[in-house]
């Protein structure tokens, strides 16, 4: 008899822990599990990817709600007589203005402003997977039935004592909690050392037959640049550090590089990011190019991959610049040299401007450096998709024969 699995997750939007759950999802054997996956934003560019015999359940009640605008709301909540849901947007609207918050502070006001009108999952299963921190992990925790559940972390996950305590009640309700490396099990135990007992190590799983295939196809640059392609593929925010990219461009810049610094991805800071490179005058070197389902192409096509984040809990993005072998010079976080070789595989700076101008114009300027890394990239193990046999592991199955 096959195993029931949900798997929950916010979106699936192009980012590295939604890739990850896509590329496990390609992987799993479904004559063994029947999977379900619950979003709470629906319509998003990696859903395409989903494999066919996974149900992906229709959106919740109040995920539906809060897409209606102000006008359409009311004229919903007058017509049903239900206020609920609508006093609970406006509670969630009027807590985050009130308060400062980020992703982690968000997360927390949702869901007090909001679980008592999200609806139950009405199935029981087997096994029910949280693949992200916050709401996936509360939602998990109180409204879904299952024999076990589990939780991913999969970012660095420090917290204040007010979060701290808001979350501890969430982890306390599951089995076993899964961090993507080491250096996420260790942050995440700085701040929750009594669950050392429960928590796992479960690495994402990167398939690169997958990217190769993906780099293959779909488009690249189109501007016939014929100068020094930078790329960084990263949410727009506070985590990625483009503020230190901003800076970083800047200087090159000013020292009379040829180049152009693309960036994939969306985000909070998009309006400030262009705002910056309006008064930085970079008009012509920082460009957002927005979100691409497939984004292999610009990467197997960039010269430097540059990764400026503050932190990390794997960092996907580096793993498939690696795996189409683009030399890559990064900031160091938490969990860098969980993967990277520094002068091996790329460059590992410091998280400031000039280190990371300094690393751009080495690989630039040094040309034995950068086929070096190169041909370390071309030799060096791509991709890991035997981890599939320690996912089955942590849900108690042995992996099938033949993976």
């Amino acid at each position: 008899m096959k195993k029931s699995l949900l798997f929950v997750i916010d979106s699936l939007d192009v980012a590295g822990a939604e890739k990850s759950l896509v590329t496990l999802l390609n992987l799993l054997d479904y004559t063994k599990y029947d999977v379900d996956l619950q979003l709470f934003s629906h319509g998003n560019m990696l859903e395409r990817l989903v494999p066919k015999e996974v149900e992906i359940l229709k959106p919740l009640n109040y995920t539906i709600f809060t897409k209606l605008n102000l006008r359409s709301a009311l004229i919903h909540t007058i017509t049903t007589s239900n206020f609920n849901m609508f006093s609970s947007r406006v509670r969630y609207s009027f807590k985050i203005r009130k308060e400062k918050s980020g992703n982690k502070q968000k997360a927390r006001i949702y869901w007090e402003s909001a679980s008592n009108v999200i609806e139950n999952n009405p199935k029981e299963y087997d096994i029910a997977i949280s693949y992200a921190q916050g709401v996936p992990t509360f939602y998990v925790a109180e409204k879904v039935k299952a024999k076990r559940k589990m939780a991913w972390v999969n970012v660095s996950y420090r917290l204040d004592d007010k979060e701290k305590q808001f979350q501890k009640f969430f982890y306390d309700q599951y089995d076993k909690i899964i961090a993507v490396s080491d250096s996420a099990k260790e942050v995440f135990l700085e701040t929750f050392p009594m669950y050392k007992d429960k928590l796992k190590i479960q690495y994402d799983i990167n398939n690169p037959q997958f990217i190769s295939n993906m780099a293959e196809i779909g488009k690249g640059y189109q501007d016939n640049f014929d100068g020094v392609r930078i790329l960084t593929v990263g949410r727009l925010a506070h985590q990625k550090g483009y503020d230190v990219a901003l800076e970083t461009c800047k200087q090159l810049k000013n020292r009379g590089v040829n180049f152009k610094w693309y960036v994939l991805g969306k985000g909070p800071l998009r309006a400030g990011i262009l705002k910056s490179i309006k008064e930085l005058e970079l008009t012509e070197h920082f460009i957002l190019l927005g979100v691409e389902a497939n984004p292999y192409p610009f990467i197997k096509n960039a010269d430097i991959y540059v990764q400026t984040s503050r932190f990390e809990g794997f960092g996907i993005a580096i793993v498939e610049a690696r795996m189409l072998n683009i030399p890559v010079v990064t900031t160091r976080f938490d969990a860098v040299f969980n993967q990277m070789i520094h002068e091996k595989n790329g460059l590992v700076v410091e998280r400031n401007a000039k280190a990371v101008s300094d690393g751009i114009l080495r690989l630039m300027k040094d040309r034995d450096l950068k086929e070096r890394i190169i041909d370390y990239l071309h030799t060096e193990k791509k991709g890991n998709t035997e981890e599939i046999e320690s996912f089955y592991q942590l849900i108690g199955e042995d992996a099938p024969a033949g993976v």
